[in-house]
C-alpha cells in the first residue's frame, strides 16, 4: 500500500461529503494512519463519530487556522502525543457569503482579508510552524486543495478565487522553500462536487452541468477520486513532484469552451 507506516494529518475535516474525507478514507486504505484537526469543540462527538472508521486516528480542535498561536499549540500538541508525521492535507477555505453573492467589485476590505487569512496565510502558517517545529519526517509531503476559479472567472466564487490564486502562488514559493529539505508542496485542483461549501456558490448545480457536458471525460468527480490523486502525492510515489497544481476535474481545465 501507497502509505503504510505514515502519518498524515488531515487539517479541516466536516462530514462525511467533504473532500477531507475522500482523501481520509483513500489515505487509510492505503495503510496511512490519520490524525486530524476540525474547528468547534461543540463537533468533537460529531467528528469523533465521523472517524470513528479509520481505526487509531485521533482528532484535535483548532478554532483558527490562521491565527499563529493556536496553530502552534495544536502542532506541539501533536507532536507531543504522536511524533513526528510524514504528510499535512490543508482543506480549509472561507469566504463571507455576502462577499460570494455580490459582484466581486464590492468586496469589503474584512472581507477581502478573512478569505485569504483562512483560505491562503493558513498553509503557510501551516507549513512554517510544521518547519518551526520539526513536526515532519524525511521526504515529507504538503497538500492543499484549489479550484479553476484562480483563474477563471466563475460567478458567484468571487473573492474565492483571488484567495485560490494567492495559495496556489503560495505552493511555488513554499516549494523553493521547502525543498532544500526534501520537503514536497503540491495543490489539487479538484472539479466541482456537492459539499458544504458548495452551498454558497451560486447556481452550483449548473457548474456540474456544464462540466459532465464539456469535460473529455464527461462525468463529474468524486471525492475518492480526489482523495486517491492525494494519496499519490503524499507517497513516495510522487517524489519528483513539488510545486504543482495537479487538476483532478475529468480533464475540464483544458476545455477552450
Amino acid at each position: 500500500m501507497l502509505l503504510d507506516n505514515k502519518t498524515i494529518l488531515i487539517m479541516g475535516i466536516r462530514n462525511k461529503w467533504s473532500i477531507a474525507y475522500g482523501i481520509a478514507k483513500s489515505a487509510y486504505e492505503n495503510g496511512a494512519k490519520l490524525i486530524f484537526t476540525y474547528m468547534g469543540e461543540e463537533n468533537k462527538d460529531k467528528i469523533e463519530e465521523l472517524i470513528k472508521d479509520f481505526e487509531g486516528s485521533k482528532s484535535y480542535v483548532l478554532d483558527d487556522a490562521a491565527n499563529d498561536e493556536m496553530v502552534k499549540g495544536v502542532f506541539q500538541k501533536i507532536k507531543d502525543e504522536n511524533g513526528k508525521i510524514d504528510g499535512i492535507v490543508h482543506a480549509i477555505a472561507h469566504a463571507n457569503t455576502e462577499d460570494l453573492h455580490n459582484d466581486f467589485i464590492y468586496t469589503s476590505k474584512e472581507g477581502f482579508s478573512h478569505a485569504n487569512d483562512v483560505s491562503a496565510y493558513s498553509f503557510v502558517l501551516t507549513s512554517r510552524v510544521a518547519k518551526e517545529l520539526d513536526i515532519l519526517n524525511e521526504n515529507a509531503s504538503l497538500v492543499t486543495l484549489t479550484y479553476i476559479g484562480s483563474s477563471k472567472v466563475l460567478e458567484g466564487y468571487n473573492i474565492m478565487g483571488v484567495a485560490k490564486a494567492a495559495l496556489e502562488a503560495s505552493v511555488r514559493y513554499l516549494a523553493e522553500n521547502l525543498g532544500k529539505e526534501g520537503i514536497r508542496v503540491n495543490a489539487i485542483s479538484a472539479g466541482p462536487i456537492k459539499t458544504l461549501s458548495a452551498k454558497g456558490i451560486k447556481d452550483f448545480s449548473s457548474i456540474l452541468t456544464v462540466v459532465e457536458e464539456k469535460s473529455p471525460l464527461h462525468r463529474n468527480v468524486t471525492t475518492i477520486q480526489v482523495g486517491n490523486v492525494a494519496t499519490f502525492l503524499l507517497s513516495n510515489m510522487s517524489d519528483a513532484i513539488t510545486g504543482q497544481v495537479i487538476y483532478a476535474d475529468s480533464g475540464y481545465n483544458i476545455m477552450g469552451v
